[in-house]
């Protein structure tokens, strides 16, 4: 029986990579191995997992071209094993955008894809303006501004709720073949 959970990721700034290593060591953790690989380096063979998890970041509306890609190009076999999605976007700060219902860019991934995962989640990433460029820095002031954020941090605020990344690592646990609650 295959026991392995897949791990891939598409990060720009690695609050995504965060999430995804907070989720494999909560699987290690409970004797399930797991492989944590980016979008752009993954050359694994799908077949190796019972599970596979996908998370990818937004930037500029948009989740990484290669995550969709990915996500065409393997449909058939993603239709045939268990599989979960997560965007993080800092949308998700806000409570009315926070859930697989509510957030918008989950949302439009979802439907443009044409993709249903068994589980799906959506968490707020991190805001860290000293670490962008000039130009993403003012692009992303704007955004908050317009969206009511934070406009100005010496500081990097995460949003991400470590608690709802816990509860959806266990959702899969929950649903893993061999695991003492399923």
């Amino acid at each position: 029986m295959k026991r392995k959970i897949g791990i891939i990721y598409s990060s720009v700034d690695g609050q995504t990579l965060k999430i995804c290593k907070e989720l494999s060591t909560f699987f290690n953790e409970e004797q399930i191995q797991t492989e944590l690989c980016s979008i752009d380096s993954f050359q694994g063979d799908l077949s190796e997992f019972h599970t596979l998890i996908i998370g990818a970041s937004i930037r500029y509306g948009k989740h990484n071209k290669k995550i969709s890609e990915f996500v065409q190009n393997n449909k058939e076999h993603l239709n045939e094993m268990r599989t979960a999605f997560f965007s993080v976007n800092l949308v998700a700060r806000k409570e009315d955008k926070n859930s697989p219902d509510t957030n918008p860019y989950l949302i439009k991934f979802l439907q443009k894809t044409n993709w249903k995962p068994d589980f799906v989640g959506v968490f707020a990433g991190k805001l860290d303006y000293k670490s962008y460029s000039l130009f993403d820095s003012l692009m992303i002031k704007l955004i908050m501004k317009l969206t009511d954020g934070p406009t100005k941090s010496e500081n990097p605020i995460e949003f991400t709720n470590w608690k709802k990344v816990k509860a959806f690592g266990l959702r899969i646990l929950e649903d893993y073949p061999g695991n003492k609650n399923s």
